[in-house]
C-alpha cells in the first residue's frame, strides 16, 4: 500500500472523529485537556481497530463482520438518544458531558468500528506481515487525532458563535453516523 493509498484511506476513516469532534466542541464550548484526551483515544483506537482486524481476519471474519455494523450503530444510537434527552432535562439536573472518560472511550470505540473493517481488508489487499501494515496503521492514527483536534476547534468555534441546543444536535448526529454505518453495511 503506498503512502497516498493509506492517507485516503485514513482521511476517510476520520471522518466520524472529525463530525463527533465538532459535536463535543459545540456542546462544551471550549478546548482544554480534554480535546486532547478525545483526539489521542480517538486516534489510539483507530490505529487499534485496523490492527485487531488484520490479526483477527483468518479466524473470525465472517462472525464480526456480521456484527460489526450493528455493534457501531447500537453504540451511536444509545449516545446520541441519550444526548438528546439530555439535552431536553434542567441543566441543572443533567447534562452531556464528553468529557468524561467513559463516554469519551465509547465514542473512540464507536467511531473506529470501521476502520476494524478495514483491517480485515489488509488481508486480501495482500498486507500480510506487521512491517507491511505499521505505515497505513500510523497514518490512521495521526491522521484521526490531527482531524479530532481540528473538528474540536471548529465545534467551539461554532458553540461560541451560535447558541444552538447543542445536545440535541449533537444527539442527531451521532444518530444519523450511526444510521450511516448500518446503511452502508446492509446495502453492500
Amino acid at each position: 500500500m503506498s503512502f497516498i493509498e493509506a492517507l485516503l484511506l485514513a482521511v476517510a476513516l476520520a471522518m466520524d472523529c472529525f463530525t463527533v469532534s465538532i459535536t463535543c466542541g459545540i456542546i462544551q464550548r471550549r478546548m482544554g485537556r480534554q480535546a486532547l484526551a478525545m483526539a489521542l483515544l480517538f486516534g489510539f483506537f483507530q490505529a487499534l481497530m485496523p490492527l485487531l482486524g488484520w490479526l483477527a481476519a483468518n479466524l473470525f471474519s465472517k462472525q464480526i463482520t456480521a456484527y460489526d455494523h450493528w455493534v457501531a450503530f447500537g453504540l451511536l444510537t444509545l449516545l446520541g438518544g441519550k444526548m438528546i434527552w439530555e439535552g431536553f432535562q434542567e441543566k441543572e439536573h443533567t447534562a452531556f458531558n464528553p468529557s468524561r472518560p467513559a463516554i469519551l472511550v465509547t465514542l473512540a470505540i464507536a467511531t473506529s468500528i470501521d476502520a476494524l473493517a478495514v483491517g480485515f481488508s489488509f488481508i486480501g489487499m495482500g498486507l500480510r506481515s506487521i512491517a507491511e501494515i505499521v505505515m497505513p496503521v500510523a497514518t490512521i492514527g495521526i491522521t484521526s487525532f490531527l482531524f479530532s483536534i481540528f473538528g474540536k476547534y471548529v465545534g467551539v468555534s461554532l458553540g461560541r458563535r451560535f447558541n444552538w441546543p447543542a445536545e440535541q444536535i449533537g444527539g442527531s448526529i451521532l444518530i444519523m453516523i450511526g444510521l450511516k454505518v448500518l446503511i452502508e453495511h446492509l446495502s453492500a
